[in-house]
């Protein structure tokens, strides 16, 4: 958008006219002239003052539109209080006007170089001074919707929200008064991009900004602010995060009432096309000044509650609290301990077995990372692979087990012991970096290990996330000599018009479905389908979760070709593992 079209239209001239303009002039008589002229003009919002050495703290609590100032005053001149703004992160970018009687050039260069934006020469001329006061706003307006505001939803960005959190900060200072933060984020919003695409997700966002502007009132700012206080705002402040301002609240309560018209809004069906989609919100909540009382303080609470909200179950709004804190603080902690851990060698596989139901002989494992944390001892796995996606370490950590389990593959070989066939994880981070083919190759090239060995196992989720391109990763994989398992089968959204040409050997039925057989009797119909669709491409079945007899007697009945779980044993150590089930 161009400047001049910014001025162009109805909507733009109101905003202009609805500006903030500010006079600062030793004469009330000059001051009373100008704001004369400029009400001729439209303009309705001002504010002034003739006492120069009180100026800047006018000028800080106004933020004015544009600044008018006089350069030759008694006590603080015009000079000086253009210097103080230059150094005031706050006042530094207010386009100033002066005015002087002085046609001196050095004066104007003087002007200039302090941060003056024009000149108007006294007197001044009515129409020169609506004129400039106009393209002076304009400017400013166009210069602060690039820098200020975000491009695909019209909203304010991180920058101008943080100015304003900065000043309703400095407003509660003040005045005592109380305001919270609502941190908004869109729940699994990565999956509407995965599976419409980014355009139908920018639409989502768009929808979302309207709703969220629709929910908020004037009312849910309570007290008397005045003209000039600061206001409820919303801004977008990344990819799929919002932030809602609420300067002035009374109690706890107006920020949760605030949020559950947010959730409720949100949570409408959105329409892509043919697609109706379903999107909720998670949203934190920090009161200030309890939470904090700098505006990054504010926001990291505030986003740390909405990821607890995540956490706890989504579409749901949470407050900020020193518990969360201190929660998020050993998060982090344990994060750098783990990327250490791995560093250190303290991780260790252990191996759970794969049993062939018809002959009860153990001919596999799964290879299950643990970590020997040096103080707290074994680290269950539940406590820090959801750290390690999160972080980005699963993919060292994912190399890591790779690695082991062919340098153990290989030991076992070589001690002249019976080599079970080991399956390894590959996660999600992993597997979409396209670059799982090359690492296991160069993994058996440096251990030896025999390709034929090993099964990756992969979740239906991340080989149906682009099925087409998919397919030829899994080729270069299988090339290598590994086996393919698809993992957890059941809790994804496999499509059988895919399945079937992907190059898989093995399908493992997930342990939620195994709990479902509480007899050998059972008619457990998801099981005994999978295991039929599975056998008719071509594809061997293991059940994992199998903890008792019933369960595995209903398995061998209908064909199930392996199963792990604690009826055989749990995962152990590599040398127990040996010890038990490997010997000739």
């Amino acid at each position: 958008m161009k400047m001049d079209e910014l001025t162009g239209s109805r909507e733009d001239l109101k905003k202009l006219l609805d500006s903030l303009v500010m006079m600062v002039d030793d004469e009330p008589i000059n001051i009373e002239v100008t704001q004369i002229h400029l009400e001729e003009a439209g303009y309705t919002r001002f504010a002034s003052t003739s006492d120069s050495n009180g100026a800047l703290k006018l000028i800080e609590e106004k933020r004015p539109d544009v600044l008018l100032l006089d350069l030759m005053m008694p006590g603080m001149s015009g000079f000086e209080i253009l210097q103080a703004m230059e150094h005031m992160k706050l006042l530094k970018d207010v386009p100033t006007i002066v005015l002087t009687s002085s046609t001196d050039a050095s004066t104007k260069l003087q002007a200039l170089e302090l941060g003056a934006t024009d000149f108007l020469a006294k007197p001044v001329d009515p129409s020169e001074l609506v004129l400039r006061v106009r393209n002076t706003l304009a400017a400013k307006a166009y210069r602060d919707r690039l820098a200020n505001y975000d491009l695909l939803t019209g909203l304010p960005n991180r920058h101008t929200f943080m100015d304003r959190l900065e000043w309703a900060l400095s407003h509660s200072e003040r005045t005592g008064s109380r305001g919270a933060v609502l941190h908004v984020g869109i729940d699994d919003f990565r999956k509407v991009n995965e599976a419409l695409g980014p355009a139908a997700g920018d639409l989502v966002l768009q929808d979302i900004a309207e709703r969220l502007e629709q929910a908020l009132r004037k009312t849910d700012t309570v007290g008397r602010l005045g003209d000039d206080g600061p206001k409820v705002s919303l801004s977008r402040i990344s990819g799929d995060e919002f932030t809602i301002l609420l300067p002035i609240t009374a109690t706890s309560d107006d920020a949760v009432r605030v949020s559950q018209r947010i959730l409720e809004v949100a949570a409408a069906p959105f329409y892509s096309g043919d697609h109706e989609l379903a999107v909720t919100c998670s949203i934190g909540i920090a009161l200030f000044p309890a939470d904090g009382v700098t505006p990054d303080t504010v926001i990291k609470n505030a986003g740390a509650a909405m990821r607890h909200a995540k956490e706890g179950g989504k579409h749901s709004a949470l407050f900020y609290s020193t518990e969360l804190n201190a929660r998020a603080l050993q998060k982090l902690s344990m994060t750098n301990e783990l990327r250490r851990a791995i560093e250190r060698d303290e991780l260790r596989l252990f191996y759970q077995p794969k049993v062939d139901i018809a002959s009860g002989i153990v001919v596999g494992a799964e290879a299950l990372v643990r970590w020997q944390h040096p103080e707290r001892g074994l680290v269950p796995p539940f406590e820090f692979i959801p750290l390690a996606e999160e972080s980005g370490l699963i993919v060292p950590l994912g190399e890591w087990v790779m690695r082991d389990a062919c340098r153990q593959s290989e030991a076992w070989r070589a001690a002249g012991l019976r080599v079970p066939r080991i399956a390894i994880n590959v996660s999600s981070h992993q597997f979409r970096q396209g670059k799982l083919a090359e690492l296991l190759s160069g993994i058996l090239a440096d251990t030896g290990a025999n390709p034929q060995a090993l099964t990756l196992e992969l979740t239906e989720g991340v080989i149906m996330e682009n099925a087409e391109a998919n397919m030829e990763i899994l080729s270069v994989i299988k090339a290598t000599g590994a086996k393919l398992s698809i993992d957890d089968f059941g809790t994804g959204y496999s499509s059988l018009s895919y399945l079937h040409k992907f190059p898989l050997d093995e399908l493992k039925i997930d342990r939620s479905f195994i709990m479902e057989i509480r007899s050998a009797d059972d008619q457990a119909a998801v099981v005994i389908a999978i295991i039929a669709m599975a056998h008719g491409l071509g594809l061997s079945v293991v059940a994992e979760g199998v903890e008792t007899e019933a369960q595995l007697e209903f398995l061998r009945r209908h064909g199930c070709e392996e199963f792990q779980g604690y009826l055989k044993s749990k995962p152990v150590p590599a040398d127990d593992f040996a010890a038990a089930f490997l010997q000739r």
